[in-house]
Order: C-alpha cells, then sequence, then structure tokens
C-alpha cells in the first residue's frame, strides 16, 4: 500500500506535534482543525491546512486522528460524504485518541463494511514525545493493517506494540491512565509525608527512585513539573477524569469490584474546584498544597 500523502485530523497539542514529526518524515501532510488558529503553527511546520475535513478524508492514502473524545473520532470517521463514501483505496485510521473500546470495536466494524480499517493506537509520551516523533503507541487491530502502515508509525513512535485485536490498544491505555492517576495521588502524599517530616521531597525522592517505590511520576513528572512547579506537561485534568471515567465504566461492564481505583476516581471528581479541568493533570501530585494532593 503506498502511502504518500497522510491526513491528521486534530492539530492540537499532540495532533500538531505528529503532523509536523511525519512531515520530517518525509510524508506530505494535510492537517485539519475546527479551530482556524491551528492553520499558522501547521503551515510553519510544513503541514498544508486543508480547507475542509471532506478535502482531507478524500485526499490522504492513511489518516491519523487526535481527537479528545470517542464522539468526535465516530463523527469524523463516519461523515456524511467523507471517508465512507471513497471507494477508490484502502484507507487505513490511526486512531490515537483513547477512546471506550466498545466504540472503537463498533467503528472497526463500520469502517471494515466501506472497505477500510480501523487500528486504536493510543499514545504514551505527551506534547514532547509528538514533536520530537518518539511516542509509545499501543495498538488493537488487524496485524495487515498495522503492517500496512508501519512507515507511519515508525515516523510517530519510539515503540510501537501490537498489544490485540480492536479495542486492545484502548484497553491497554485505560489501564495504563488508571495507574497513573493513582500514582499521582500516592506519590503527592508520600512527598508531603516526607516534608511534613522534615525530610525536603527532592532528598526523598533520591531515595524512592533508588528503590522500589519509583514510578514514572516519581522519575519524570515529579522533577520535571511538579517539584519546580511549572505544571506543564501539556495533558489536561479534564483528559485524565475522562480516562479514569472510562477506565472505572470498564471496570463495571467487566464485572469488577476494584476500590483502591474507584477511591483514587472519586479523589478526582472531588479535586474538581481546586483543580480545573483546564489545569495541568500534574498539579494532582503537588505536596506543597494539602487540598490537591488528596
Amino acid at each position: 500500500m503506498e502511502l504518500r500523502t497522510l491526513g491528521v485530523v486534530g492539530l492540537g497539542q499532540m495532533g500538531l506535534g505528529m503532523a509536523a514529526s511525519l512531515v520530517r518524515a518525509g510524508f506530505a501532510v494535510l492537517g485539519h482543525d475546527i479551530s482556524e488558529s491551528r492553520r499558522a503553527p501547521a503551515e510553519a511546520a510544513g503541514i498544508t491546512f486543508a480547507p475542509d475535513l471532506a478535502t482531507l478524508l478524500h485526499q490522504a492514502d492513511a489518516l491519523v486522528f487526535s481527537l479528545p473524545y470517542a464522539r468526535d473520532v465516530e463523527a469524523v470517521a463516519t461523515a456524511p460524504g467523507g471517508l465512507l463514501a471513497r471507494q477508490d483505496r484502502k484507507v487505513v485510521v490511526i486512531d490515537t485518541s483513547t477512546s471506550d473500546p466498545g466504540t472503537t470495536r463498533r467503528l472497526a466494524a463500520t469502517l471494515a463494511a466501506a472497505g477500510h480499517a480501523l487500528l486504536d493506537a493510543p499514545v504514551s509520551g505527551g506534547p514532547s514525545g509528538a514533536a520530537s516523533g518518539s511516542l509509545t503507541m499501543m495498538i488493537g487491530g488487524e496485524a495487515a493493517d498495522l503492517e500496512a502502515v508501519r512507515p507511519v508509525l515508525d515516523a510517530l513512535s519510539a515503540r510501537a506494540v501490537h498489544v490485540g485485536p480492536s479495542g486492545a490498544g484502548n484497553i491497554a491505555k485505560l489501564v495504563n491512565n488508571m495507574l497513573v492517576a493513582a500514582h499521582l495521588v500516592t506519590t503527592g502524599e508520600a512527598m508531603r509525608l516526607a516534608e511534613a517530616a522534615g525530610l525536603p521531597a527532592e532528598a526523598a525522592l533520591g531515595v524512592v527512585n533508588a528503590a522500589t517505590g519509583r514510578s514514572a511520576i516519581s522519575e519524570v513528572m515529579m522533577p520535571r513539573w511538579i517539584v519546580p512547579g511549572s505544571f506543564d506537561s501539556g495533558f489536561s485534568a479534564g483528559l485524565m477524569r475522562k480516562d479514569v471515567n472510562l477506565a472505572i465504566a470498564l471496570a463495571a461492564e467487566s464485572g469488577l469490584d476494584l476500590p483502591l481505583c474507584a477511591h483514587a476516581a472519586r479523589l478526582w471528581e472531588e479535586a474538581r474546584p481546586r483543580i480545573a479541568d483546564t489545569d495541568d493533570f500534574t498539579r494532582m501530585a503537588d505536596y506543597r498544597r494539602p487540598e490537591t494532593a488528596a
């Protein structure tokens, strides 16, 4: 399957970074966003800003979606006169959004019936990983479809793991983000304990990161965004709340009672008056403000 022109739908911090990485890899990239304000940064990165969604959906050889919610993904993929109307070639959609597995499987079946394919390919690595082409991708879908767009995945990621059939990528991402959400709370509380007992957080982190309590929160997020107080990872508290709620819903659908995860989800909701959806998600581990850590 020849891939010359790629379409990227959603040019936020993640989508713009991924589109720029694809340009550097030598692809012609069409980009589209509902906000006209994304045109200037897209064009500065060598991306052709599509005048409308239909143009992008009809001209791209493969598609990358970077959208906030499952409903947005479904609306774009099934837009009237869009992808479902194409019969000139098979188009593989790489959906990097974090969605619920049920929606992913339903949409994959709809696209397959029209001769296309969907890979659920949520990512880890944040805006910096998107901009540098070093994301980790966890992918669900058919192996043949993954191989058909392997050059695209290689341009976007340092590691792309095929974890199983349709929906498996989103299951893996929800499990990962449920752990991140809980680790932010527990690591923030651990640093509050250290400071209250007279040990600076920086000193405590030096021990934790050399011992068995370490995690991505303590090793990366604490020193990079939390201890300095910058809180600018590029991932919002609202998106993390969305992912946590999707994970809790998946547990309920699976007939599981996960009390610790459920408690973490409640803490994220209870913090909403102090940590708005638009705030950076790392604020949940601000050990200097007791009201935001628990």
